[in-house]
């Protein structure tokens, strides 16, 4: 097959979303009707928490890739200028795509990956081989559980783009299976690695905001036209606003708010409302752009333009949790943070600190970098800029990434941040379908974020 077609791959998506909730036993969705209740399941037998959880050391790490498009080829590039790195093997089920990656290796002077490439589940003959330590998914939304799943069995450590999950259940399986195989299963969300992000987080635990109040995380983006291509991600990514009503990417705002707040780490999501707007964004880009025979003028898109929630925290913070990615506008990730000292307003990033000169004026977060600038941006942050997508945050993810697994490190966020950054996508929906009623976050860790000491985020001194 020289190239993927939409049926072809909507039809694997599909079976692989119903191949995993056929393979979950029901069990704890936060859709009861008494939001009151703590959706806390018990331990497996076996199972051990994962907080706080070193990887083994490893001199080199072997990373294998799943899924060599677009997205998947950037991390290889960013991983392949990193020191202790070998790329073993890739899989993609357009053998031209994999063989496109593979020629970035050997033009790297590294020895050529082995391909899989025979069909939509070969990754399941990737995961069995031996020389891999970490699998890392970059495949359409649907694929990333399956995928983690397949790679923890093995016996491997595995990283997915985001989202991790799209049900309830399917981020429980992720946590069950990472306590039971003692493997790392994480979502790497590389918005956490932002220099501004990185710069907040440290002054967060430098006292600068005092107690923290209240956060905003978003994801608003334009991507009409990338909604509506004839390739990459317009294959797939407009289809989940034909099936469902809710926030459809959370993570990248909501990640380094969590990480500001301590989720896990002595605070958790509690609960959730939500609620959507009208849509037009996507039908009215139809009607300007698309000819009248297009097979695209059959759909009806069920998701509102911009979803808003509320999450309130177990400490009683509060969150705004916004997503539109259908309409005009600048991107924005919105990403701010109130305390009882200091509030910070990101795009353009500034910072105002009660009782600083001048009176109550922004300034830009720029002049406190020189003493609160995150140790991985002064030590690669040259390297970031030259190697890494997105401002070099993609570099930092990838760069950290290997420095924990080289030398024995927990990583900075774990399976239970993956799983709780994630379901929003399902509990906004439940919260929609009741009338924005509250919906409970299903508590992950089990109790053990009430205890938990451990940083979430990278640590602020090397």
């Amino acid at each position: 097959m020289s190239e993927l077609s939409r049926r072809d791959l909507l039809t694997g998506a599909a079976a692989a979303a119903a191949a995993a909730l056929a393979a979950t036993p029901a069990r704890l969705l936060a859709s009861t009707d008494d939001w009151r209740v703590d959706l806390m399941a018990p331990t497996p037998a076996g199972n051990g928490s994962m907080l706080g959880v070193p990887f083994a050391r490893h001199d080199v790490v072997r990373v294998a890739i799943v899924g060599t498009g677009l997205r998947g080829r950037s991390v290889l590039g960013e991983l392949l200028a990193i020191e202790g790195v070998e790329i073993t093997a890739l899989a993609d089920i357009v053998p031209e795509k994999a063989q496109r990656a593979a020629a970035m290796v050997t033009k790297a002077g590294r020895q050529a990956p082995v391909l899989f490439t025979d069909g939509e589940r070969d990754f399941l003959r990737l995961v069995q081989r031996d020389e891999v330590d970490f699998v890392y998914t970059a495949t359409p939304w649907p694929w990333h559980t399956p995928v983690m799943l397949a790679a923890m069995k093995a016996g491997k450590h595995c990283g997915s783009e985001v989202p991790i999950a799209l049900t309830v259940d399917e981020a429980w399986e992720l946590v069950d299976t990472s306590e039971k195989t003692r493997r790392h299963c994480l979502m790497m969300e590389n918005c956490c690695y932002g220099n501004s992000e990185l710069t907040v987080l440290r002054m967060v635990r430098e006292g600068v905001f005092g107690t923290l109040l209240h956060a905003e995380a978003a994801y608003l983006h334009d991507l009409r036209k990338i909604l509506f291509e004839n390739r990459d991600e317009g294959l797939w990514r407009r289809f989940p606003h034909t099936e469902r009503d809710t926030n459809f990417y959370p993570t990248h705002g909501l990640g380094p708010v969590a990480q500001y707040l301590g989720i896990h780490r002595g605070d958790r999501f509690e609960y959730v409302v939500s609620m959507s707007s009208p849509e037009a964004g996507l039908t009215e880009w139809r009607e300007r752009n698309e000819p009248k025979d297009s097979p695209k003028w059959s759909e009806t898109y069920k998701a509102g333009d911009m979803n808003t929630s509320l999450i309130k925290t177990a400490k009683g913070r509060t969150i705004l949790l916004q997503h539109d990615v259908v309409n005009p506008r600048p991107y924005s990730r919105l990403n701010n943070l109130q305390g009882s000292k200091a509030v910070f307003n990101d795009y353009p990033p500034r910072l105002y600190i009660d009782g600083a000169p001048g009176g109550e004026r922004w300034t830009p977060l720029s002049e406190f970098k020189g003493q609160y600038e995150h140790p991985l941006w002064t030590a690669v942050g040259d390297l970031a800029r030259k190697n890494g997508g997105h401002g070099g945050m993609d570099f930092i993810m990838a760069y950290r990434l290997i420095q924990c697994m080289r030398e024995g490190l927990a990583p900075d966020f774990d399976v239970y941040d993956a799983a709780a950054w994630s379901v929003p996508y399902a509990l906004c929906e439940q919260s929609i379908r009741k009338g924005s009623a509250p919906v409970r976050f299903p508590d992950f860790t089990r109790g053990a974020w009430r205890a938990s000491t451990a940083p979430q985020g990278p640590a602020s001194s090397p």
